[in-house]
């Protein structure tokens, strides 16, 4: 029986999560839930589940980690505010199913100090698509990692007629149900970006053996192509409880809790390349991690305001990526202590905001 923590838990990975736990009582044990601010879900869950220790907001959902005793804390909040419950988790010694990117991303060296080796469990589902090929070969038969990323709702489009985007097309993804943030993140392809720098720190891959793919069918989650020339792809229907069972009892496999792919019926995947002219997040994503030191979290931090000024109505469509280059040219690498990071994030805030209003 593990003992679980969800923190996030009112948002699209908390609930599934609680999906998996609830048809699966005798595997897993819910001792602790945090959410951002739907307070009244969140009693909700917690009498549904017999939970006693909640807490509303960042701070207060790492100092419920640091306070109750689990096997599995799983960070599915959304946005780099998930740093610090990530850090306390990692202290508490459990393990952490990483659902919240942005974390490892804005952390970077610092919280892979933290972890111990195998610690960090991926919840994204190429990332945990990843892992699962990984046990396929040793770590030097690895030759690179291939993300596969959907296109989101503008694949094929040109960049000049992305111009007149509205943020309701923003948020039409054709494949998963998630937030604003992630699904606009997924729409300018900065979620792919942030990925792709998740996927150097978790694997120690260097981003030269980093490629990504278009696959707008979302059959196969990633791949990993061995030195043989042997690729090994993880396939499964679109449905994140799956890895999401996987962060919660890895290495083991969770039975029935997706379901899986119809052989009897004709389909058809496709693979194409990604149109850097049209989505240039990937590259520039590519180069801040590159970069290392504080360019993640300016990266992140920068899109993070760029995407809600958006949705406010402030800037257009083209002007989220526009302000992240902005802001990310503007920078010199700071402190990557906490401190220092969290210093880096409040000026790339500030930063793009002044850009912003500037118009």
């Amino acid at each position: 029986m593990r003992r679980v923590i969800i923190l996030g838990s009112t948002g699209s990975i908390g609930t599934q999560a609680l999906d998996v736990i609830e048809a699966n009582r005798d595997r897993f044990q819910v001792v602790g839930l945090a959410a951002g601010r739907n307070g009244e879900l969140l009693a909700e869950q917690a009498r549904r589940f017999g939970v006693a220790e909640t807490a509303l907001g960042a701070a207060d959902a790492a100092q419920l980690v640091r306070g109750v005793d689990a096997d599995v804390v799983l960070n599915g909040i959304t946005g780099s505010v998930g740093l610090e419950p990530t850090l306390a988790a990692l202290e508490s010694g459990a393990t952490l199913a990483l659902a919240n990117k942005e974390s490892l991303i804005v952390g970077g060296d610092l919280v892979k100090a933290a972890a111990a080796p195998g610690q960090i469990v991926p919840v994204d589902s190429e990332h945990s698509a990843i892992a699962q090929a990984l046990r396929a070969g040793a770590p030097d038969e690895v030759r690179r990692l291939v993300l596969t990323a959907s296109g989101g709702p503008f694949r094929g489009r040109s960049r000049e007629s992305l111009a007149a985007v509205t943020p309701a097309e923003a948020l039409a993804h054709p494949t998963w149900d998630m937030g604003v943030v992630v699904t606009t993140n997924s729409s300018t392809l900065v979620n792919k970006g942030l990925e792709v720098i998740e996927a150097h720190l978790l694997f120690d891959i260097d981003f030269d053996r980093i490629d990504v793919t278009v696959h707008p069918q979302s059959i196969v989650h990633s791949m990993v192509e061995f030195v043989d020339g042997s690729t090994i792809a993880q396939c499964s229907p679109p449905d994140m409880r799956l890895p999401i069972s996987l962060g919660l009892d890895w290495p083991n496999r969770v039975p029935g809790v997706g379901a899986p792919l119809d052989w009897t019926t004709a389909s058809q995947w496709t693979f194409e390349p990604l149109d850097d002219e049209a989505f240039p997040a990937v590259t520039m994503a590519k180069e801040a991690g590159r970069a290392g030191g504080t360019f993640p979290a300016v990266f992140n931090a920068a899109n993070e305001q760029a995407v809600h000024a958006f949705h406010a109505g402030a800037i257009g469509y083209l002007d989220i990526i526009d302000t992240v280059r902005a802001v990310v040219e503007r920078h010199e690498s700071g402190d990557p202590s906490l401190e220092g990071v969290l210093s880096a994030e409040r000026w790339a805030r500030a930063e793009a905001d002044a850009i912003i209003a500037r118009g």
